[in-house]
């Protein structure tokens, strides 16, 4: 049973190896194509999927042994034939293992070839996806030149529009360049015509000012002569007979002396008259004393002149610490600094190195400061400094200065910027003079020039004079550079107003405010001691007691600090000339009572009063201002 399964096996071998040799030629020649091993599982999947469309039409069969599907059994028959022929051999079994063997061979074949396939459809895999990336990466290069070709054009189109952009705001600049110069020419037109407006209604404010100060002048001096007047009727009994006794004993003496003189002189013409040659020489002699008198005064006022120019002091001078001439004011400079010596004032006493000049502790320790520095460097001989100082009128500039010149060792000058002006040409000519006549100085001289604006405002004003011009061209010229002979020191209420090459040439710039209260404490009881309480205590000279009465003490009664804390609340915003004019008018009150006395109602009647009175000039020069900026 065994050997006939084994022959079976076997002839099915066979005729499966005759088929294939049929197969073979069949795949070669007919249309059909048959595998002669078992596909592998992608052939079989291939096949299926083969199947699975419409099939080919069927071809006409030819040869009448093949069947339909073209198969031709004559190879199994051969085979069969082969297979009996193999059997009936003595060689059967070596030829089925044979055959066995050549099978196995065939199938490790089959699977190397199957292996050979996988390894090959693994690198065209493997190709495939090379291939796959190697598209992406010129997809991505493709993308990314598109992206910076696209960047690129993006930017040429920024750039373009940009440009586009900076031409439209450059025209867009030029018309509002062109626009805003319209407008300045335009507002400077209207600054001008401002101006013009402005300096006429400044001109007409201070006409009104003048008349306003005229008018105080008048009654302040109507109230003082009042006053006076008073005085001189309460000592008008006392002092009647002495007049009386006096003039009757000077009148009969003059009328001896006079007596006496027309003797002598009617004597001596009745001699002269009489006698001819005495007549002769008297009038020779008359003649020659009149041509000697007219020849000297002459030659005197020739010679004076000529000293007065070489050695004299400028006319531009109002006041200064130096004699007229070199040999002038010994005396009295001698004289003067013996009284230093040694009578000490109450503000010496008090520890006030600026005698009547009472300024805020910081200024003040700030001018000490440069009194110091400036004796420092005249030590030194170093160049000076020059100053400016600025602020309200009457805060104490020019005492200051004076002052400052007294402490560091200076000689001490003053000019005003309104004399320059009525120079006309010859302002030049005077301000080369003085600071000639100030190099001579010995010690170094300070040169105080007060209301600078008045001479050294801006260059471009229109109504400065080319005189002007010429006058300040000078001063800038003479001090370009650092002096060590000079300190100038300018004062003035209104800086803006200097030019701007004055002040290039200020080192130092202070600023004197409006005193506080504090000050205004002290500056009341500075000029209560100087107006009332040391009132009658000057020294009159001989011929001042013979034709003139002793001068009245004013009493005081009742007058504490409070009441003068009380003042000085009051006087918020008075300058320190404004206070000292206030103890002025308490004076002039006092003189015009009967008692001569100050009691508290009295100081707070006058204190009110010039409060008041500030207050209307300042909603006046308020209302004035309002009107000039309208």
């Amino acid at each position: 049973m065994a050997n006939t399964t084994y022959a079976m096996s076997l002839i099915s071998a066979i005729a499966a190896s005759a088929s294939l040799s049929q197969n073979h030629s069949a795949y070669a020649d007919g249309p059909f194509n048959f595998s002669p091993v078992s596909a592998s599982p992608a052939a079989q999947s291939a096949s299926s999927n083969a199947n699975t469309e419409p099939s080919a039409p069927k071809v006409r069969n030819d040869n009448p042994r093949t069947s339909s599907s073209g198969f031709d059994p004559e190879a199994l028959e051969r085979g069969a034939e082969a297979l009996k022929e193999i059997t009936s051999s003595s060689h059967a079994k070596k030829a089925f293992e044979f055959m066995k063997k050549r099978e196995d061979t065939r199938q490790v074949e089959l699977q190397a070839k199957a292996s050979e396939f996988k390894a090959m459809q693994a690198q065209a895999e493997t190709e495939r996806q090379r291939v796959i990336y190697d598209e992406q990466k010129k997809l991505a290069q493709h993308q990314a030149q598109t992206k910076s070709q696209m960047a690129r054009y993006e930017d040429e189109l920024a750039r373009k529009r940009m440009q586009a952009e900076n031409e439209h705001q450059r025209a867009r600049n030029q018309e509002l360049v062109k626009l805003q110069e319209e407008s300045s020419i335009r507002q400077e037109q209207a600054r001008r015509a401002t101006e013009e407006q402005i300096q006429a209604q400044r001109r007409q404010t201070e006409r009104e000012k003048a008349e306003i100060e005229r008018e105080t002048i008048r009654v302040r001096a109507m109230a003082e002569a009042e006053g006076r007047a008073h005085e001189a009727k309460l000592a008008e009994e006392v002092n009647r007979r002495m007049l009386v006794d006096r003039a009757n004993a000077e009148r009969e003496k003059w009328i001896a002396a006079i007596n006496t003189t027309f003797d002598h002189i009617g004597g001596g013409l009745k001699a002269i008259l009489t006698d001819q040659n005495k007549l002769v020489v008297a009038v020779g002699g008359v003649t020659a004393l009149a041509a000697g008198i007219y020849t000297t005064r002459e030659g005197a006022k020739v010679i004076w002149s000529y000293v007065d120019r070489i050695l004299g002091q400028p006319s531009l001078i109002r006041e200064s610490s130096r004699g007229k001439y070199p040999w002038s004011g010994l005396l009295s400079r001698v004289m003067g600094t013996v009284s230093r010596g040694s009578d000490k004032g109450p503000s010496s006493k008090k520890g006030n190195g600026f005698g009547d000049v009472i300024l805020h502790p910081s200024l003040q320790k700030r001018i000490e400061q440069l009194s110091n520095a400036t004796a420092n460097t005249k030590s030194h001989q170093a160049p000076f400094r020059n100053m400016l100082f600025y602020g309200p009128p009457g805060t104490g500039k020019t005492m200051a200065a004076r002052e400052l010149a007294h402490k560091s060792g200076l000689d001490y000058a003053l000019m005003t910027g309104g004399d320059v002006a009525p120079l006309g040409s010859q302002a030049v000519t005077k301000i080369h003079q003085l600071f000639d006549w100030a190099k001579k100085s010995r010690k170094g001289l300070l040169l105080f020039i007060d209301e600078a604006d008045a001479f050294l405002c801006e260059r471009n004003k229109t109504y400065m004079s080319e005189a002007q011009r010429s006058a300040l061209n000078a001063l800038l010229f003479r001090t370009g550079d650092q002096s060590k002979d000079i300190v100038l020191a300018l004062a003035t209420n209104r800086p803006g107003d200097l030019d701007s090459a004055v002040g290039d040439r200020i080192d130092e710039v202070l600023e004197f405010p409006l005193p506080r209260e504090e000050e205004r404490f002290k500056l009341l009881k500075l000029y209560l001691e100087k107006y009332i309480a040391n009132a009658g205590l000057r020294k009159s000279g001989l011929f001042q007691n013979i034709f003139k009465g002793q001068q009245k003490k004013i009493e005081i009664k009742g007058l504490t600090d409070d009441i003068v804390h009380e003042a000085a609340a009051k006087t918020e915003g008075f300058s320190g000339r404004e206070i000292a004019k206030l103890m002025a008018s308490v004076q002039a009150a006092v003189y015009g009572s009967e008692t001569c006395v100050l009691d508290p109602s009295l100081y707070r009647e006058v204190v009110d009063y010039k409060v008041a009175e500030h207050q209307q000039r300042r909603k006046l020069a308020a209302s004035e201002g309002g009107s000039v900026q309208n």
